[in-house]
């Protein structure tokens, strides 16, 4: 096995561990490489002393579904059936890298990239989709929708396809895996410049297909009308990411991980706008939901519409790695909406956005307060769809109600284990619901 390993300056060659580790796979010809961050745990606890604090190592999981694509990289010729998937770098902005993500799968490979249909997985399942995702990479501006050549049309039918697509991809060489010694850094499977790309006959999503020919449909209203005929949004995602939508003269490629927020947002936003009409709830309510250790609870409280989305990280987890105590984050919005971007970044979107489709279903407005503890056992990050789902199906579920607020908030200390009072420390809502009388209340 030819293997590099790029530490940072103050890690000393003895301490590859990951290098004897990958030996098991047994394969002289692939090229690995790994990285680690200058102030990585990961070099010294050698994924044995739980120094990070986390129920598992996510080295570990990483290392466990990276040998078993170690395989994947034998050779330069990849054919299988891809979810479709697709993806859009964004390094180097505007000239991106763009491609297919193919396994070597000859079945219905859907599930690979479906996060709707996630939910309830365990995070090795999901780590193990991801893995074998081969990604074919291909330079392109962002503003060169029309006219970047083949390889690009053919990753857009891709992205416009309804179901899985049977494909070829050739590369300029091997796939090359790279490991990272980190836990922020989402699992991937190997990579490799694209040479040449076959797509077989791809059926189109009929709505997604309509919006893509008609060329004066600007891109949020058909982002809105998608949603509207029932398009799930991974799919809406996809095609907004290849820059399928919008006037003909405007469209752009973009990168995956802004096109998710984006869909997220323009949706949440159209919906919010709606639930601003209807009559207030009358009691308040308490939805749950708890998955890969992450916990939620969702307080409805009979007010206008706000919102605002609270996130407590533990020592060790993803946004608090070296952190001695448990680490909050917030953002939230009044009755007029926000401006700028929530400091949170997608996550707050995506909470959002599962919220208000709950108060669209039921014709009611309320102030929405999501609250959500990611605990040790959430050992690495897996994608905002988490947080959409996890929500999602806390909403499904029927809710606790209460009279008065500081019931449903004893309610909610109970399912958490920080303190109620911190919660309401941190929030902006909360602390103006608790402290703020209306002329209402005078009148009750």
């Amino acid at each position: 096995m030819s293997f590099t390993a790029n530490f940072s300056h103050n890690v000393r060659p003895t301490d590859n561990w990951v290098k004897d580790l990958l030996k098991q796979a047994n394969n002289d010809d692939v090229p690995i490489v790994a990285h680690a961050s200058q102030d990585s745990l990961c070099v010294i606890c050698k994924g044995a002393r739980g120094l990070c604090g986390k129920t598992r190592c996510p080295i570990m999981v990483k290392l466990h579904y990276f040998n078993k694509s170690i395989p994947l990289m034998s050779n330069q010729d990849i054919a299988g059936m891809s979810p479709p998937s697709v993806f859009i770098g964004r390094i180097g902005y505007p000239n991106v890298y763009v491609g297919p993500l193919v396994p070597p799968v000859h079945e219905d490979t859907s599930i690979y990239d479906l996060p709707e249909q996630w939910f309830g997985k365990s995070i090795d399942e999901i780590v193990g989709f991801r893995s074998m995702l081969v990604r074919g990479k291909h330079r392109v501006n962002v503003t060169n929708v029309l006219g970047a050549g083949k390889i690009l049309e053919s990753t857009r039918e891709l992205a416009l396809a309804d179901n899985s697509v049977d494909m070829e991809l050739n590369l300029t060489k091997k796939p090359s895996g790279s490991f990272f010694l980190d836990d922020d850094v989402q699992p991937f499977g190997p990579s490799a410049p694209i040479r040449d790309m076959r797509v077989g006959n791809a059926r189109y999503e009929q709505h997604i297909e309509k919006a893509y020919y008609d060329t004066d449909l600007k891109s949020t209203n058909a982002v809105l009308e998608l949603y509207d005929r029932g398009v799930i949004v991974t799919k809406i995602q996809k095609a907004f990411s290849v820059g399928a939508f919008g006037l003909e003269k405007n469209r752009r490629l973009v990168p995956t991980r802004w096109s998710i927020t984006a869909v997220d947002d323009i949706l949440s936003k159209n919906l919010r706008e709606q639930v601003k009409t209807f009559p207030e709830i009358n009691e308040y309510r308490v939805y749950e939901s708890m998955y890969l250790d992450n916990v939620f609870a969702i307080l409805l409280i009979p007010d206008k519409y706000s919102y605002e989305s609270m996130e407590a990280w533990y020592p060790g987890t993803v946004w608090n790695p070296a952190g001695k105590n448990v680490a909050i984050f917030s953002d939230w919005e009044g009755n007029n909406g926000r401006t700028t971007y929530a400091s949170i970044g997608g996550c707050y979107y995506s909470a959002r956005l599962a919220t208000c489709e709950l108060l669209i279903k039921e014709r009611r407005q309320a102030t929405v307060v999501v609250l959500r503890e990611a605990r040790s056992g959430y050992i690495m990050p897996i994608g905002v769809w988490q947080v959409r789902e996890n929500v999602r199906n806390a909403m499904r579920q029927k809710p606790f109600k209460f009279k008065t607020l500081p019931e449903a908030l004893q309610h909610i200390s109970l399912r958490f284990e920080i303190p109620l009072s911190r919660w309401i420390r941190q929030s902006e809502l909360l602390k103006r619901t608790l402290c703020q009388k209306k002329m209402s209340d005078f009148f009750s």
